[in-house]
């Protein structure tokens, strides 16, 4: 039987400080670059550990909002967003060109991510600005999401991506962080979690609801507390299932 073969990313550059750690194990990187947190010194060094690993490297652009760590909705016009995106994809892009690291991809981070999901205008507007950043053609964004579908209309690319370490709700949200079953910190519940993802398209919600998904990437958060206890685990199990990193 053939493999299946599955992309596994981490957000990086957070504070945390285990990004040394994690490397080895995962194919792919969302670097924090000044909206809710992250500098050029922090993008240097996740970058050029990301270059010996191999793995590859995308930008995690946020709301300007190192108070809320960007996980909350910002009440900001478009016009001083589109400035700040634009400061945190030209630091990224500096940093990339001065490593000579190719850039994969651009995810947003926290409450921006969230709502580019769902909101028209703003997912209009973020795909603007990835377009006009000429930065890379790619994004991570979720499977059936407002900005998924319009980003082929854009010309950009999208890798569809589901999260290892974290409960969804019944319509296919991710259960808020202010919920204490949030979180999945378990290893051996993770590999549950993401291997009906990888191997049949489904996707079980906190109440095991079925629903249908894509998954080209798998996200397992860097500030998790247990996200090197879990990518470890990952490592050892998902090819005793026939699962293989895409690397």
């Amino acid at each position: 039987m053939e493999p299946w073969y599955i992309d596994i990313n981490c957000d990086l550059g957070e504070g945390i400080g285990n990004e040394a750690q994690i490397l080895p194990l995962i194919s792919s990187c969302s670097i924090a670059c000044g909206g809710h947190t992250g500098n050029k010194d922090t993008l240097f060094e996740i970058m050029r550990l990301a270059k010996e690993h191999g793995v590859q490297v995308g930008a995690h652009p946020s709301y300007p909002d190192k108070v809320n760590f960007g996980r909350k909705t910002m009440d900001i016009s478009f016009h001083d967003l589109k400035k700040s995106l634009h400061q945190q994809l030209h630091l990224f892009q500096a940093v990339s060109e001065e490593l000579n690291v190719p850039v994969s991809h651009i995810k947003p981070h926290g409450a921006l991510y969230n709502q580019v999901a769902k909101d028209e205008s703003l997912a209009l507007f973020f795909l603007e600005v990835v377009k006009n950043t000429g930065l890379c053609k790619r994004i991570y964004a979720p499977y059936g999401s407002v900005i998924a579908d319009l980003a082929a209309k854009e010309g950009i690319a999208v890798s569809f991506e589901t999260f290892g370490d974290r409960n969804y709700t019944e319509d296919g949200n991710l259960v808020s962080r202010t919920n204490p079953n949030a979180l999945i910190l378990q290893p051996k519940r993770v590999l549950q979690h993401i291997l009906p993802m990888i191997k049949k398209g489904t996707l079980f919600t906190l109440f095991q609801k079925k629903i249908e998904t894509r998954t080209d990437t798998i996200c397992i958060h860097g500030d998790t507390e247990t996200a090197l206890k879990i990518l470890l685990y990952l490592s050892k199990e998902l090819p005793k299932h026939n699962v293989l990193l895409n690397k």
